[in-house]
């Protein structure tokens, strides 16, 4: 692979400096969720204007090769031409009914063919919602009210799931065998997190141990598949089927939360890139291709327990026919060619893995990269911890991942006309519409970028 020196492009932000200081005024921060504010951007976030296949576009004009998308929702980029059409036709019929419709039977009928545990299906707005709806079906169907949750796992912003999930050193962590709970926000009450058990990942030691001493009260043992919200760590081997054999063992249900990994790891998501089988799963981000559509899918007679209201989910917007409509149209376009679409964005991840992984070594960089197919991250290593080969769990992340130095990359990514998250605990992915071309690109913005970096760092 030949990697070309990119050269930071002369680029006016003033369209997005104006911008951010009317939002000051009128939005807390300047923006609607923290992570696109100034906890990540400096000395303003970048306003963007519209999307184009891999490539968004700012208030000023500039372009950039967009490796965020959406955080995962836009599967097949910005403004696919099917897509837009079918959104558009859609549209001609109606934004929303609140009734029974077909696209909902088709999009549920697609979700069952594509997901082997997904025997019925039922419909939400957001994944927050989805993980909200999964959690009260798993504690409604067993009649206990306790559940795992791991250390540095998101699912959602609900009061249940706001323990440990930020990154943390793991002395503020306590030991492994006995986690330190740590609320995510202030307005958390002590009773809504009382039945939240937190345990490090990668470790069936502790779930099992866990699973032996509290199983009788444990409606689930909730997991990514991939864990997402510290850049990209993947399960150590064996460890999914690990904690499906021993939630079988103890009569408690897994629940795997896709969220993130539905729809861009494969047909089957990761249950079946994992070879693993949940009781309970949720889809959200890229079940929507960049619009707001999640799910919740699991065994007959866990999701039975719906029926009626007995276990309540109510929703103006559950399966909105305008929206699924789109959503029908996606999972048809990643089904094509059996499976086309996957096999080349595997294609692609390995090539940009490779590529990153060249520039560290040409450079000498204490840095390593973990990649869940099309999911990727590129991780620095703080001093002391140089000889670090593999980021495990969020402990692992709060101890060596020198997250200043990745902010730093980032900003000088986007001179160089390539949007990333500015945060090293979320990641980068790949689109369908992505090429080869642009992945080179990306290489060489980074090997530029790992340019500055060194000069700045006096190397």
């Amino acid at each position: 692979m030949t990697h070309n020196t990119v050269n930071p492009s002369v680029r006016s932000l003033d369209g997005s400096r104006g911008l951010f200081e009317r939002a000051e005024k009128v939005l807390v921060d300047g923006v609607s969720s923290p992570s696109r504010g100034p906890i990540n951007f400096t000395p303003h976030p970048i306003f963007m204007a519209r999307g184009e296949g891999a490539e968004i576009v700012d208030a000023d004009g500039n372009r950039y090769l967009d490796f965020m998308l959406g955080f995962g929702s836009l599967i097949h980029g910005h403004a696919h031409p099917a897509l837009v059409g079918t959104l558009s036709e859609a549209a001609q019929n109606g934004a929303l009914f609140a009734t029974a419709s077909e696209v909902e039977v088709d999009v549920a009928e697609q979700i069952t063919r594509m997901v082997d545990c997904a025997e019925q299906v039922s419909f939400a707005s957001t994944g927050t919602e989805a993980c909200m709806s999964a959690l009260r079906l798993a504690r409604g169907f067993t009649g206990r009210s306790k559940f795992i949750k791991f250390e540095g796992h998101y699912h959602g912003w609900s009061d249940a799931y706001s323990v440990s999930s930020n990154p943390l050193p793991s002395k503020v962590l306590g030991h492994r065998n006995d986690p330190v709970h740590i609320p995510d926000s202030s307005g958390i009450t002590p009773g809504a997190l009382q039945d939240t058990i937190v345990l490090p990942w990668n470790d069936p030691e502790r779930v099992e141990a866990t699973l032996q001493a509290q199983g009788g009260q444990i409606a689930a043992v909730v997991t990514e598949p991939a864990m997402a919200n510290m850049g990209v760590i993947p399960p150590e081997p064996g460890f999914l089927q690990a904690i499906r054999d021993l939630t079988h063992k103890y009569g408690v249900l897994l629940y795997i939360d896709e969220t993130v990994t539905g729809f861009r790891l494969g047909a089957g998501g990761a249950q079946e890139r994992y070879g693993v089988t949940a009781d309970i799963t949720s889809f959200g981000k890229g079940l929507g291709a960049g619009l707001p559509v999640s799910a919740v899918a699991g065994r007959r007679d866990i999701m039975a327990a719906q029926r009626g209201g007995k276990v309540l989910h109510y929703g103006t917007h559950n399966a909105n026919p305008l929206l699924l409509s789109v959503v029908r149209r996606s999972l048809d376009m990643l089904n094509a060619d059996d499976g086309a679409a996957f096999r080349h964005l595997d294609m692609l991840a390995d090539r940009l893995v490779s590529g990153i992984r060249d520039v560290i070594a040409r450079h000498s960089v204490p840095a390593l990269v973990q990649n869940a197919g099309p999911m990727l991250q590129l991780y620095f290593l703080r001093e002391g911890h140089e000889s670090v080969t593999k980021i495990r769990d969020a402990r692992d992340f709060g101890d060596v991942v020198d997250t200043v130095k990745f902010n730093k990359l980032a900003h000088l990514l986007f001179e160089r006309g390539v949007y990333i998250s500015p945060s090293a605990a979320l990641h980068s992915v790949l689109c369908t519409v992505n090429t080869t071309d642009q992945i080179d690109r990306l290489v060489a913005a980074i090997d530029s970028a790992f340019d500055e970096l060194d000069r700045s760092m006096g190397a």
